[in-house]
C-alpha cells in the first residue's frame, strides 16, 4: 500500500486491520429496500433522493464485503447473502429501537412523569383505579399524568407515542396490543320521553327504528360498528343519525333531544347521568370489555411492563373476566 493510497483513502480499511460496522441507519434502509424491492419507492418512503439512498446501500455492501442486491435484472432482487442477513439486520434495528425507547422512558422518568391515556371515563371503572393507585405507590417520585382521550383521539395518541399506554374499551384497531381487564353488560341511552324509556328491559329488535347517533369517520370502524351493534344479529345494518360525534359526551345532548340513541356500557348511567337521558338495560348486546393497551414494540418498556404486571394482579380476583381473557392479545380487526 502506497503513501498516496493512504492519503487518498482509496484502500480497503481491512488492509489496515480496521473493521467498520454498519450503522443502524444503513440497516434500516436495507430492510426497507428488502420490503419494496425498488430503489425509487424505498427512497420515497424514507423521504430520501434515490441517489442518496443507493449510495447508502452501496456503502453498506462495502462495509460488509458482500453484494446484498442483484442489480442486473429489471426488477431489484436480494442476493442469497442479502436474504440471509435480513433477520440479523432486523434484530439489530429492533434492539436499537428498544434502546431508544428505554432511554426515552428514563429521560421522562428523570423529568418526573409518564402519560397514560384514558378513553372517555374508563379510568373510573374497576379495577383501573386500583391499578393506578398501585403504580403510584410503587413509583412515588413519578408524576403519572392521565390524558383523557375521545374515541377519535386514541388511535393517533398511542400510535404517535403521545401516551406510554392507555386504558381503553375493546375492540381496538389493528396492531395495538391489549390486556383485557373487566367486562360487563351494555344498555341503551335514550331520551327520557321516549315511550320505550319506561321499559325495564329492551331487545335490539325493539330499538330497530331508533337511529344511533352518528359517529365521526375519524373514529376507527371497529369501534363505530361495535358501539352501534352494526350489523344487528339478523344481519341488517344499523341506522345512524346525520351527526358525526367524536365522543360520548357530545352525543348526550342529542340523545336528550330525541335525535337518536347510543348503546354504552351499563356503567354510563353512573358516569354520565344527564337530564333528559334515561338508561335502559338491553338484552342481546355483546358485553363491554375494558383493557390496557400499548404498541407491541413498547411491550417491554419499564412502564408498560409494570402496568401489565399490576393490571394482571388486579384482575386475578375479577369474577367477570374469564381466565382465558387475562392475557396479552393483538387485535387483528380492520381499522
Amino acid at each position: 500500500m502506497t503513501q498516496d493510497e493512504v492519503k487518498s483513502g482509496s484502500f480497503p480499511l481491512a488492509s489496515l486491520g480496521v473493521r467498520r460496522d454498519p450503522s443502524t441507519h444503513q440497516l434500516r434502509l436495507f430492510l426497507v429496500l428488502a420490503q419494496e424491492l425498488h430503489f425509487g419507492r424505498a427512497a420515497t418512503r424514507l423521504f430520501m433522493t434515490q441517489p442518496a439512498f443507493s449510495q447508502q446501500i452501496r456503502a453498506l455492501e462495502r462495509i460488509l464485503s458482500l453484494d446484498l442486491v442483484d442489480r442486473t435484472s429489471r426488477k431489484v432482487a436480494l442476493t442469497p447473502a442479502g436474504q440471509a442477513l435480513i433477520a440479523d439486520a432486523r434484530s439489530v434495528v429492533e434492539a436499537s429501537d428498544q434502546l431508544r425507547r428505554t432511554a426515552d422512558f428514563q429521560a421522562r422518568t428523570m423529568a418526573g412523569y409518564v402519560t397514560i391515556g384514558s378513553v372517555e371515563a374508563v379510568t373510573a371503572m374497576s379495577p383501573i383505579p386500583q391499578v393506578l393507585e398501585d403504580i403510584r405507590a410503587r413509583y412515588p417520585q413519578l408524576d403519572i399524568r392521565i390524558r383523557r382521550l375521545s374515541f377519535a383521539e386514541f388511535t393517533d395518541a398511542i400510535l404517535q407515542g403521545d401516551v406510554d399506554a392507555a386504558f381503553v374499551f375493546l375492540p381496538v384497531p389493528e396492531g395495538i396490543q391489549v390486556q383485557p381487564l373487566d367486562t360487563g353488560p351494555r344498555c341503551a341511552a335514550m331520551a327520557s320521553n321516549d315511550p320505550l324509556a319506561s321499559q325495564p328491559t329492551l331487545t335490539l329488535d325493539q330499538l330497530s327504528d331508533r337511529p344511533c347517533i352518528g359517529w365521526s369517520p375519524q373514529i376507527p370502524k371497529v369501534w363505530r360498528n361495535f358501539w352501534s351493534a352494526d350489523p344487528r344479529p339478523d344481519g341488517s345494518p344499523a341506522r345512524y343519525s346525520p351527526h358525526a360525534v367524536r365522543d360520548y359526551d357530545s352525543a348526550l345532548p342529542l340523545i336528550a333531544l330525541g335525535e337518536g340513541i347510543q348503546l354504552p356500557p351499563d356503567t354510563a348511567r353512573h358516569l354520565y347521568p344527564r337530564p333528559g337521558v334515561t338508561y335502559v338495560d338491553v338484552t342481546g348486546l355483546p358485553p363491554w370489555t375494558t383493557a390496557l393497551a400499548w404498541l407491541p414494540k413498547n411491550r417491554d418498556t419499564p412502564i408498560v411492563t409494570t402496568l401489565r404486571q399490576t393490571a394482571r394482579t388486579a384482575t386475578l380476583g375479577h369474577r367477570h373476566l374469564p381466565p382465558s381473557a387475562r392475557k396479552d392479545t393483538v387485535n387483528l380487526a380492520d381499522s
